[in-house]
C-alpha cells in the first residue's frame, strides 16, 4: 500500500533593514517572512531546520537547530504557517537556501527543501 506523499510548499520573502545595517563594518542585515502550506492529505509537524547561508561565492554557513523561532509548527492538512526571522550578511548581496525535517501523524518523516533566495540591498538592483 503507497502512504500518500507530503505536499509542502515553502515561500520567502525578504527585506533590507539599512537602519539596522552598518556596511562600513560589513553588516548587513536582512529579514526573511517564510509560509509553509500544507497541501498534503494529513498533518505534519516541522521538526528541524537546515541553513545554508551564502555570504559570497566562497563563504558559507551552515545552521542546524530545532523547530523554526522555538516553535514547532503543527500544520492540518490546508494549513499554512507564517513566521519572521533574520540574518546578518557580511555583503550587500548573498543567498540562502535550505530545507526543513518534518513528521507526518503517522510517523512518516521528510525533508522538504527550502528554494534558495536571493538576499540584497536596493541599490544593488539593476
Amino acid at each position: 500500500m503507497d502512504l500518500p506523499v507530503p505536499k509542502i510548499e515553502i515561500s520567502v520573502k525578504t527585506q533590507y533593514l539599512e537602519a539596522q545595517s552598518h556596511p562600513d563594518e560589513e553588516r548587513y542585515l536582512f529579514t526573511y517572512t517564510i509560509t509553509i502550506v500544507n497541501h498534503g492529505s494529513m498533518a505534519v509537524t516541522l521538526r528541524s531546520r537546515h541553513w545554508i547561508i551564502h555570504h559570497d561565492e566562497q563563504t558559507r554557513e551552515e545552521v542546524f537547530g530545532d523547530g523554526v523561532i522555538g516553535n514547532f509548527p503543527y500544520l492540518k492538512a490546508g494549513e499554512s504557517y507564517t513566521y519572521s526571522s533574520g540574518t546578518v550578511m557580511r555583503n550587500p548581496i548573498g543567498s540562502m537556501e535550505g530545507s526543513y525535517d518534518f513528521i507526518s501523524n503517522d510517523g512518516v518523516k521528510f525533508t522538504v527543501p527550502i528554494p534558495l533566495f536571493t538576499l540584497i540591498i536596493p541599490s544593488k538592483l539593476h
